[in-house]
C-alpha cells in the first residue's frame, strides 16, 4: 500500500491528507504497510508518532509529500 501511495500523483496524495478522517486512516494504513514491508527504525517511529498524534502529523505530511513525495518518517 505504501508503494501505491507513492505512485499516486502529488495532487491525489495531498487531497487524501487534507481530509481529516481520511488523513488519519491513510496515514496509519500507509505507515503500517511500509513497516511490514521494511521494518526499520524510521518506519517504527513513523507509526508510533502517527498513532500518538492522532492525525496532527498529517499536516507535516502534506508539506513532506509536496517536497519529497513520501510521508514523513515513512520510506518504503
Amino acid at each position: 500500500m505504501a508503494k501505491k501511495f507513492q505512485n499516486l500523483s502529488r495532487l491525489v496524495q495531498v487531497l487524501l491528507l487534507l481530509i481529516p478522517i481520511v488523513n488519519l486512516i491513510t496515514e496509519v494504513v500507509v505507515r503500517v504497510s511500509a513497516l511490514l514491508e521494511k521494518p526499520d527504525l524510521r518506519n517504527i517511529l513513523g507509526v508510533v508518532l502517527a498513532v500518538i498524534t492522532g492525525g496532527f502529523l498529517g499536516w507535516l505530511d502534506i508539506i513532506w509529500v509536496l517536497l519529497f513525495k513520501h510521508l514523513f518518517l515513512c520510506k518504503a
